[in-house]
C-alpha cells in the first residue's frame, strides 16, 4: 500500500522526476507526457462519474483504478513486462474485460448511421474523457518509439477510448440517442 506523509519533496524543483526504479528523467520526457495525459484522462473520467448511473459508475470506477496501474506501468522502465509482486503491469485480462463490456453495451445499441457529435445528456463528459484518452494513447505511442513500454499498455489505451465511445452511446440511448453529424448541413447558412 502507498503511504505518503509529505506531499512536496523538492526533488522535482529542477525539472526532473523519478521513475519507479529510482532513475531520474526530465518532466518533459515523452514517457512523462504520456503519464501526465493518463492522469488527465483519469481526472476527466472522475468528472464523468459525477453524471453516471450505477452501471456506468461501476465500469468507470474500475477504469480509474486501472489508470493508476497504467501510470505505474508507464513509469516502470525495463524490457520485461510481466507483472510481479512489486511491479504493476497492464495485463490481457484487463483488456479482455473492457472488450466484454463494450460487446455487452453494443448489443443494446443500433448500428451507427453517421459519425457522432461529442455531446448529449450524460455523454458529453464521456466524450471529453475519450478524447483525452486518445491523446494519452498518442503520447504513449510517441514514448514507445523512444523507450520500451509494455505493448499491452498501448492496447489498453486504444481499447479504453473505444469503451468510452460505446459507453457514451449507451448512456444516451434513454436520453434522445446519438447526436449525429450531418455533413455540410450548415453550408447554406449565411
Amino acid at each position: 500500500m502507498v503511504r505518503l506523509n509529505k506531499i512536496y519533496t523538492r526533488t522535482g524543483d529542477a525539472g526532473e522526476t523519478g521513475l519507479v526504479d529510482g532513475s531520474r528523467v526530465s518532466k518533459a520526457d515523452p514517457r512523462m507526457a504520456a503519464i501526465g495525459d493518463v492522469d488527465e484522462a483519469n481526472s476527466a473520467i472522475g468528472v464523468a462519474l459525477l453524471h453516471a448511473d450505477a452501471d456506468a459508475a461501476a465500469m468507470l470506477g474500475r477504469i480509474q483504478n486501472e489508470l493508476f496501474d497504467l501510470g505505474a506501468d508507464l513509469a516502470t522502465p525495463g524490457e520485461t513486462f510481466a507483472p510481479g509482486e512489486m511491479t504493476l503491469r497492464i495485463v490481457a485480462e484487463q483488456i479482455d474485460r473492457l472488450e466484454r463490456e463494450i460487446d455487452a453495451m453494443n448489443a443494446d445499441l443500433e448500428p451507427l448511421r453517421s459519425f457522432i457529435l461529442p455531446g448529449g445528456p450524460k455523454a458529453a463528459h464521456l466524450h471529453l474523457a475519450r478524447a483525452v484518452v486518445r491523446r494519452a494513447e498518442r503520447a504513449a505511442v510517441e514514448a514507445a518509439a523512444r523507450v520500451s513500454l509494455n505493448p499491452l499498455a498501448l492496447t489498453y489505451l486504444n481499447r479504453l477510448s473505444d469503451h468510452l465511445f460505446v459507453l457514451a452511446r449507451w448512456v444516451t440511448r434513454e436520453h434522445g440517442g446519438d447526436i449525429l453529424w450531418q455533413p455540410g448541413a450548415t453550408r447554406g447558412d449565411a
